[in-house]
């Protein structure tokens, strides 16, 4: 007869499944629909995942819970990143879709941007781009915007800049510059999505 899940049990594997950081609200309302007897109150879910973290870290685990904003996910330590990073290139390396693209330029050229933002600029939900990205590595959530619903903010990430030869957002090239860099031998892996990038700045000036 098998035993049901502990709350500790379904936190850690709703945070766990998540394609994105998923907030304490996000949680309490998974518990309610599923099991409506469940009461798990806002500080009772911290708590939880506090504990979590205390047992990662005396189980010597390469992972823990990060508070990124109002919203929690899985992070790696940064002790591991130097040999992760290879593995994240790779990932990169996976062509990106036309749509992912997209929404990777506005967040890129817009940020901080918030996804509903995102769905005006580009006239289609991008919740599966937006994930698509956070799975890859290249945007991160940088907080909440003061607006109605404190939707998450998003910006490009560390992996963005050191995927483009960039050292800060600063170099980040203006489209215009984007035809330079497309000519430039060196930049021969990032070629096609750094045209596929102009051709959707291109669109949207």
């Amino acid at each position: 007869m098998s035993v049901a899940p502990s709350l500790k049990q379904i936190t850690e594997a709703i945070l766990f499944a998540g394609q994105a950081p998923v907030s304490i609200d996000q949680i309490i309302e998974v518990l309610i629909t599923v099991q409506p007897s469940i009461h798990a109150l806002e500080q009772e879910i911290i708590q939880i995942i506090d504990e979590l973290n205390e047992e990662y870290e005396e189980q010597g685990r390469v992972f823990r819970i990060e508070r990124l904003g109002n919203a929690y996910t899985f992070k790696t330590s940064p002790e591991t990143h130097k040999w992760l990073k290879h593995i994240q290139h790779e990932n990169l390396n996976r062509k990106l879709t036309q749509s992912a693209v997209e929404t990777l330029a506005i967040i890129a050229y817009k940020q901080p941007v918030t996804k509903p933002i995102i769905d005006s600029i580009r006239g289609v939900d991008s919740g599966h781009m937006v994930r698509q990205l956070m799975e890859k590595g290249l945007i991160d959530v940088s907080g909440r915007a003061d607006t109605a619903g404190r939707p998450l903010l998003y910006k490009t990430s560390p992996v963005f800049l050191n995927h483009f030869g960039l050292q800060d957002l600063s170099e980040l090239p203006k489209p215009r510059e984007i035809d330079e860099i497309i000519r430039d031998d060196d930049m021969a892996e990032h070629r096609q999505l750094m045209m596929e990038l102009k051709a959707d700045l291109t669109r949207k000036q």
